[in-house]
């Protein structure tokens, strides 16, 4: 298929299964499947006799499930024997295809096949994972083995925790190749967490459903306990952050969830990590399991404020061997240092769309089977369409400090379910009239540019609607989806009227993977049926909806990761079986649909640009270059749309380059401690008060670390005598506190982190490589780090000893930058560590540089 053919049609294909009995074999049912008409098919079983001369159809069901899903006769067969209902046998001993059994019975095991019933223990997956797949495996499974054996070498302390990161795109396959990791490191014992419920289907399908993972136990909250598990076979346990790690009444662990504190796991999954594990305002934000307005969450406020919670994932009441992060979308991991280019696994969507084009060549080194069909064939491409909306219509929710267009304004509504209306009423049926076609500016009138040459509307062009039967469209908040159902369904939207509205929004709607359940009820068949589905933040995260083709983005979603972890949603593969066993592939395209062309071409600059680990590719227009050659973004600029190049995204979009992983290290929230504990350990101390004002910036925050201290402290207090009783107002004043202390806070951290990165000028100005940097400064070089830094020996060692810096992290920091700066040296033909007795320095400690090497 061509590149820019942005409008592939859909295969036609309606599988059915069916049943049919033949009076010459009372009692017995014949059942097969097909994609073709029913008396063509019974045509081919019976080709000499005259039809119903001895067989009748019994009975037709469609072959796909409500989650796009298709399953064949063999699956219905499996149930069949699993209830002891086996293949009756020829007179050779033979198994033949005809069963003893009655149609209500054949209906029961249709309803089980459709339904997925893990009850029935069938393992039928059997797929290979891909090379990708392996390639995560097999380097996590390295640098798990590397920390392992520098641990028995006392190179590194037993207690020391490793952790990897799979920045991975959605579809990536990350709970398969996780429990692949976990069975090639002979896990015994897996704890899964995450803030996103909605996800334990697939953890859960995965392991009970493959052919790998035969005797694995799946342990859940609504599902087998662990003290019902067989405690000599693997076992994973899938939980919420907010269950195994929230508190009781008084503070405590709760007692139903003693024992996940207590077991000493091999492994600990952090899944859908991008919002930050166990971070305060993340733990709020999933309170209640479930976003209900996504808009609501602003990740760049979230990154500023949240420099002040920064703590060490060991800090958790957890004991683990080591620690997987899984995220389609970690800008915050990246950007904040926590992880190195050898501690991370990256798989973007180019990296996915580049394998596919060239399949079977792979850009890894593990072995495939070059016969094998493409395995990525299914992932859909992306195509994203921008409109400008027409002055007419936007004009009146133009806002903010630049007078743009603002979503959230123009799709902003007042009331709850069939009472829910926009604010704009008049002017957001305007907009459902432009998607259908029916509202084009004069100009193209004017122009005279012919049906043929106006733009794809997603609900007027016939080669999109051929596609978009099922489409999810992100508003603003609850009462944004019930008034856009309430109008979809009034009369003059009568085009409307034919897709099934289903609003996904709201505590009726289900919270977590019971969100899911509605949505694929009304779907019942989706190769028939037509549904819209309303969000405003549920299902956006971890949840595969095959049927999606369509995402339109109708709120501000100013993060990446909020943007593409909601777009990624409709790139789920859709493929059925035909009557030979072949997929056939229901979606080769996918599409986003955006009405705020720079906040759009702004995503894409992102995400192209900040998930790219690799610094030798440090150049935008290359990155978005190839990113947008796998996802075409076409602009309708009011009279015609054309594709958008890379370098009008980076003129539009484009706000400086990121630094390298390394040198974002040293900006790292983690380098210094602001803890309550700390600061009061400081404010004990008028010398050490006094070396803190000697640092830049620091004279004027005297008064205010005392501030943050109380005003932490009586928020705490007030929230633990007022669970649950506090009026509107207390909350708000409660909530001012909070954001006061924790901006005086973060002001103190950004002070110390300024300090900190002079680190590493410090570092190239010393010769004094192989002492550790605590040494240099307070006994061969204090001079030249006073004039550096602007503290004296005596300062900076009373700092240490009050635990400001924290010395794990920065040793860590530092032998990475050494790692770094001897390849470069190496490079240029500098060798500064010829002999192997000599010592490399860290921060507060030295190793030889055989262990040094061993880094590496």
């Amino acid at each position: 298929m061509s590149k820019q053919e942005f409008f592939p049609p859909r295969p036609k294909s309606k599988p059915i299964i069916y049943a049919y009995s033949d009076s010459r074999f009372p009692g017995m049912l014949k059942i097969g499947y097909t994609e073709r008409p029913i008396e063509i098919r019974m045509k081919e079983h019976y080709p000499t006799l005259t039809p119903g001369e001895s067989w009748k159809v019994e009975y037709i069901e469609s072959a796909i499930r409500n989650d796009g899903s298709v399953f064949m006769d063999h699956d219905v067969h499996n149930v069949l024997k699993y209830w002891g209902i086996n293949p009756v046998r020829t007179e050779d001993n033979k198994q033949s295809e005809w069963y003893r059994c009655s149609v209500d019975k054949l209906k029961n095991a249709i309803t089980a096949v459709k339904l997925k019933n893990l009850n029935l223990k069938l393992r039928g997956a059997t797929f290979e994972p891909r090379p990708e797949q392996k390639a995560a495996v097999d380097k996590t499974y390295s640098y798990f083995e590397q920390i392992e054996n520098e641990k028995n070498k006392s190179i590194l302390p037993k207690s020391f925790v490793p952790k990897f990161l799979w920045n991975c795109k959605m579809r990536f396959g990350k709970t398969f190749a996780s429990y692949l990791l976990a069975k090639k490191m002979n896990c015994k014992r897996v704890l899964v967490l995450t803030f996103k419920p909605a996800v334990q289907t697939a953890w859960q399908e995965d392991l009970q459903n493959h052919v790998y993972f035969e005797d694995w136990q799946f342990v859940s909250r609504n599902g087998m306990s662990y003290e019902d598990c067989d405690k000599n076979k693997p076992i994973v346990c899938f939980g919420s952050f907010q269950d195994f790690l929230g508190t009781n009444e008084n503070g405590g662990i709760k007692a139903r969830n003693e024992w996940v504190h207590t077991t000493y796991w091999d492994l600990v999954i952090f899944d859908e990590y991008h919002f930050g594990a166990w971070r305060e305002n993340a733990k709020k934000l999933f309170e209640q399991e479930d976003e209900e307005n996504l808009d609501g969450f602003d990740s760049e406020k979230y990154n500023r404020e949240e420099a002040g919670n920064v703590q060490n994932e060991t800090s958790l009441p957890i004991s683990t061997k080591r620690y997987l992060f899984l995220s389609g979308t970690p800008f915050r991991a990246l950007n904040s240092g926590e992880f190195i280019e050898e501690q991370i696994y990256s798989w973007t969507y180019s990296d996915e769309q580049k394998a596919k084009e060239i399949w079977p060549e792979t850009i890894f080194n593990v072995e495939i089977n070059k016969n094998a069909p493409n395995p990525y064939a299914a992932l859909p491409r992306m195509v994203m369409m921008t409109y400008q909306i027409p002055d007419s219509i936007k004009e009146i929710a133009k806002g903010g400090e630049f007078n743009e267009f603002d979503l959230n304004k123009f799709f902003s509504a007042d009331g709850t379910g069939e009472d829910a209306q926009f604010k704009l009423k008049e002017h957001v049926q305007k907009w459902l009239d432009l998607i259908r076609g029916a509202y084009l500016p004069s100009t193209i009138d004017d122009l005279k540019l012919g049906s043929n040459k106006k733009p794809p509307m997603p609900f007027s062009d016939t080669r999109l609607l051929n596609v978009l039967s099922h489409t999810v469209w992100l508003l603003p908040g609850v009462a944004s989806c019930f008034a856009m159902a309430n109008l979809l369904k009034e009369k003059q939207n009568v085009f409307f009227h034919d897709y099934k509205i289903i609003v996904c929004a709201g505590t009726g709607a289900g919270i977590g993977s019971e969100a899911l359940k509605p949505v694929q009820e009304k779907m019942d068949n989706p190769l028939v049926t037509k549904t819209i589905t309303l969000s405003c933040g549920k299902l956006m995260t971890g949840v595969t909806v095959k049927p999606w083709t369509g995402i339109f983005m109708l709120c501000n979603l100013k993060s990446p990761e909020t943007y593409f972890q909601s777009a990624f949603r409709v790139q789920s593969p859709w493929e059925i079986k035909n009557e030979l066993g072949q997929s056939v592939i229901m979606k080769r395209e996918c599409y986003v649909f955006d009405f705020a062309l720079d906040r759009a071409l702004k995503q894409i600059s992102d995400y192209s640009r900040n998930l790219n680990t690799d610094p030798l590719k440090d150049n935008p227009q290359k990155l978005v270059e190839e990113f947008i050659s796998f996802l075409p973004v076409l602009a309708y600029d009011g009279s015609t749309m054309k594709q958008i190049s890379a370098s009008e995204i980076l003129d539009i979009a484009m706000s400086g380059t990121s630094a390298t992983l390394l040198a974002k290290r040293w900006e790292s929230a983690l380098l210094v401690n602001v803890d309550n504990e700390t600061l009061a350990r400081l404010m004990a101390n008028p010398e050490a008060m006094d070396a803190l004002m000697r640092i830049e910036g620091f004279r004027n925050l005297n008064s205010e670390i005392e501030t943050i201290i109380n005003k932490s402290e009586s928020v705490k207090k007030a929230k633990k005598e007022k669970e649950g009783k506090m009026t509107q107002k207390e909350k708000r004043e409660l909530s001012e506190e909070e954001k006061d202390y924790k901006s005086k806070r973060k002001q103190i951290q950004e002070k110390l982190i300024k300090f900190a990165t002079r680190v590493p000028v410090f570092m190239y100005l010393t010769d004094f490589r192989e002492f550790c940097l605590r040494d240099v400064i307070t006994q061969l070089e204090p001079e030249l780090f006073k004039k550096v830094t602007g503290l004296t020996v005596k300062d900076f060692e009373l700092l240490v000893s009050l635990n400001v810096f924290n010395g794990p992290v920065m040793n860590d920091a530092i032998f990475k930058f050494r790692c770094y700066e001897n390849s470069s040296l190496n490079y240029t033909g500098i060798n500064r560590h010829e002999e192997l007795d000599k010592y490399i320095g860290g921060f507060d400690t030295a190793i030889t540089v055989q262990e040094f090497e061993n880094l590496k």
